[in-house]
């Protein structure tokens, strides 16, 4: 009988066994934390580059419509921590030698928006080529005079 009881007895876990079954619990938490937290700060610095592209876009698609398309440098703040510059530039392609049909002038247009995340500088930038007509001064033979 006494055989029977000791096997009684030893049913539970042992304190060593609840201990090492602790540590691998804070182990693989540890673990788990750290891949969510890499998550969120990869989700945070893509949202943050996304925010940048739609403002560097809205800007190009400014440039020509309701701003001029004149050689230049502007800069600015948008929403919070972006700061965007933006030059245009005459931008030559074509060779003196060719003549175009048309008088058209060319720009190149940069905009740069940069923030900060967590301490670290990030920066997006977009390059586009607009044309812009040239307006001719075409004299007109008056009959009259």
């Amino acid at each position: 009988m006494r055989l029977v009881e000791r096997r009684a007895r030893q049913c539970g876990f042992s304190l060593l066994e609840v201990l090492v079954a602790f540590m691998i619990l804070t182990l693989s938490l540890g673990v788990l934390f750290r891949i969510f937290s890499s998550g969120l700060q990869n989700l945070t610095i893509s949202e943050g580059y996304s925010q940048a592209v739609l403002l560097a876009e809205s800007r190009l698609g400014e440039v020509g419509l309701s701003e001029p398309l004149e050689p230049g440098e502007s800069q600015g703040e948008w929403g919070e921590g972006f700061v965007w510059r933006q030059s245009i530039e005459p931008f030559l392609p074509w060779e003196d030698e060719v003549e175009l049909s048309k008088p058209i002038a060319a720009y190149w247009v940069t905009v740069v928006v940069s923030w900060g995340v967590r301490g670290k500088q990030r920066q997006v930038s977009l390059s586009s080529l607009r044309l812009k007509a040239e307006p001719t001064f075409e004299t007109v033979d008056d009959p009259e005079g």
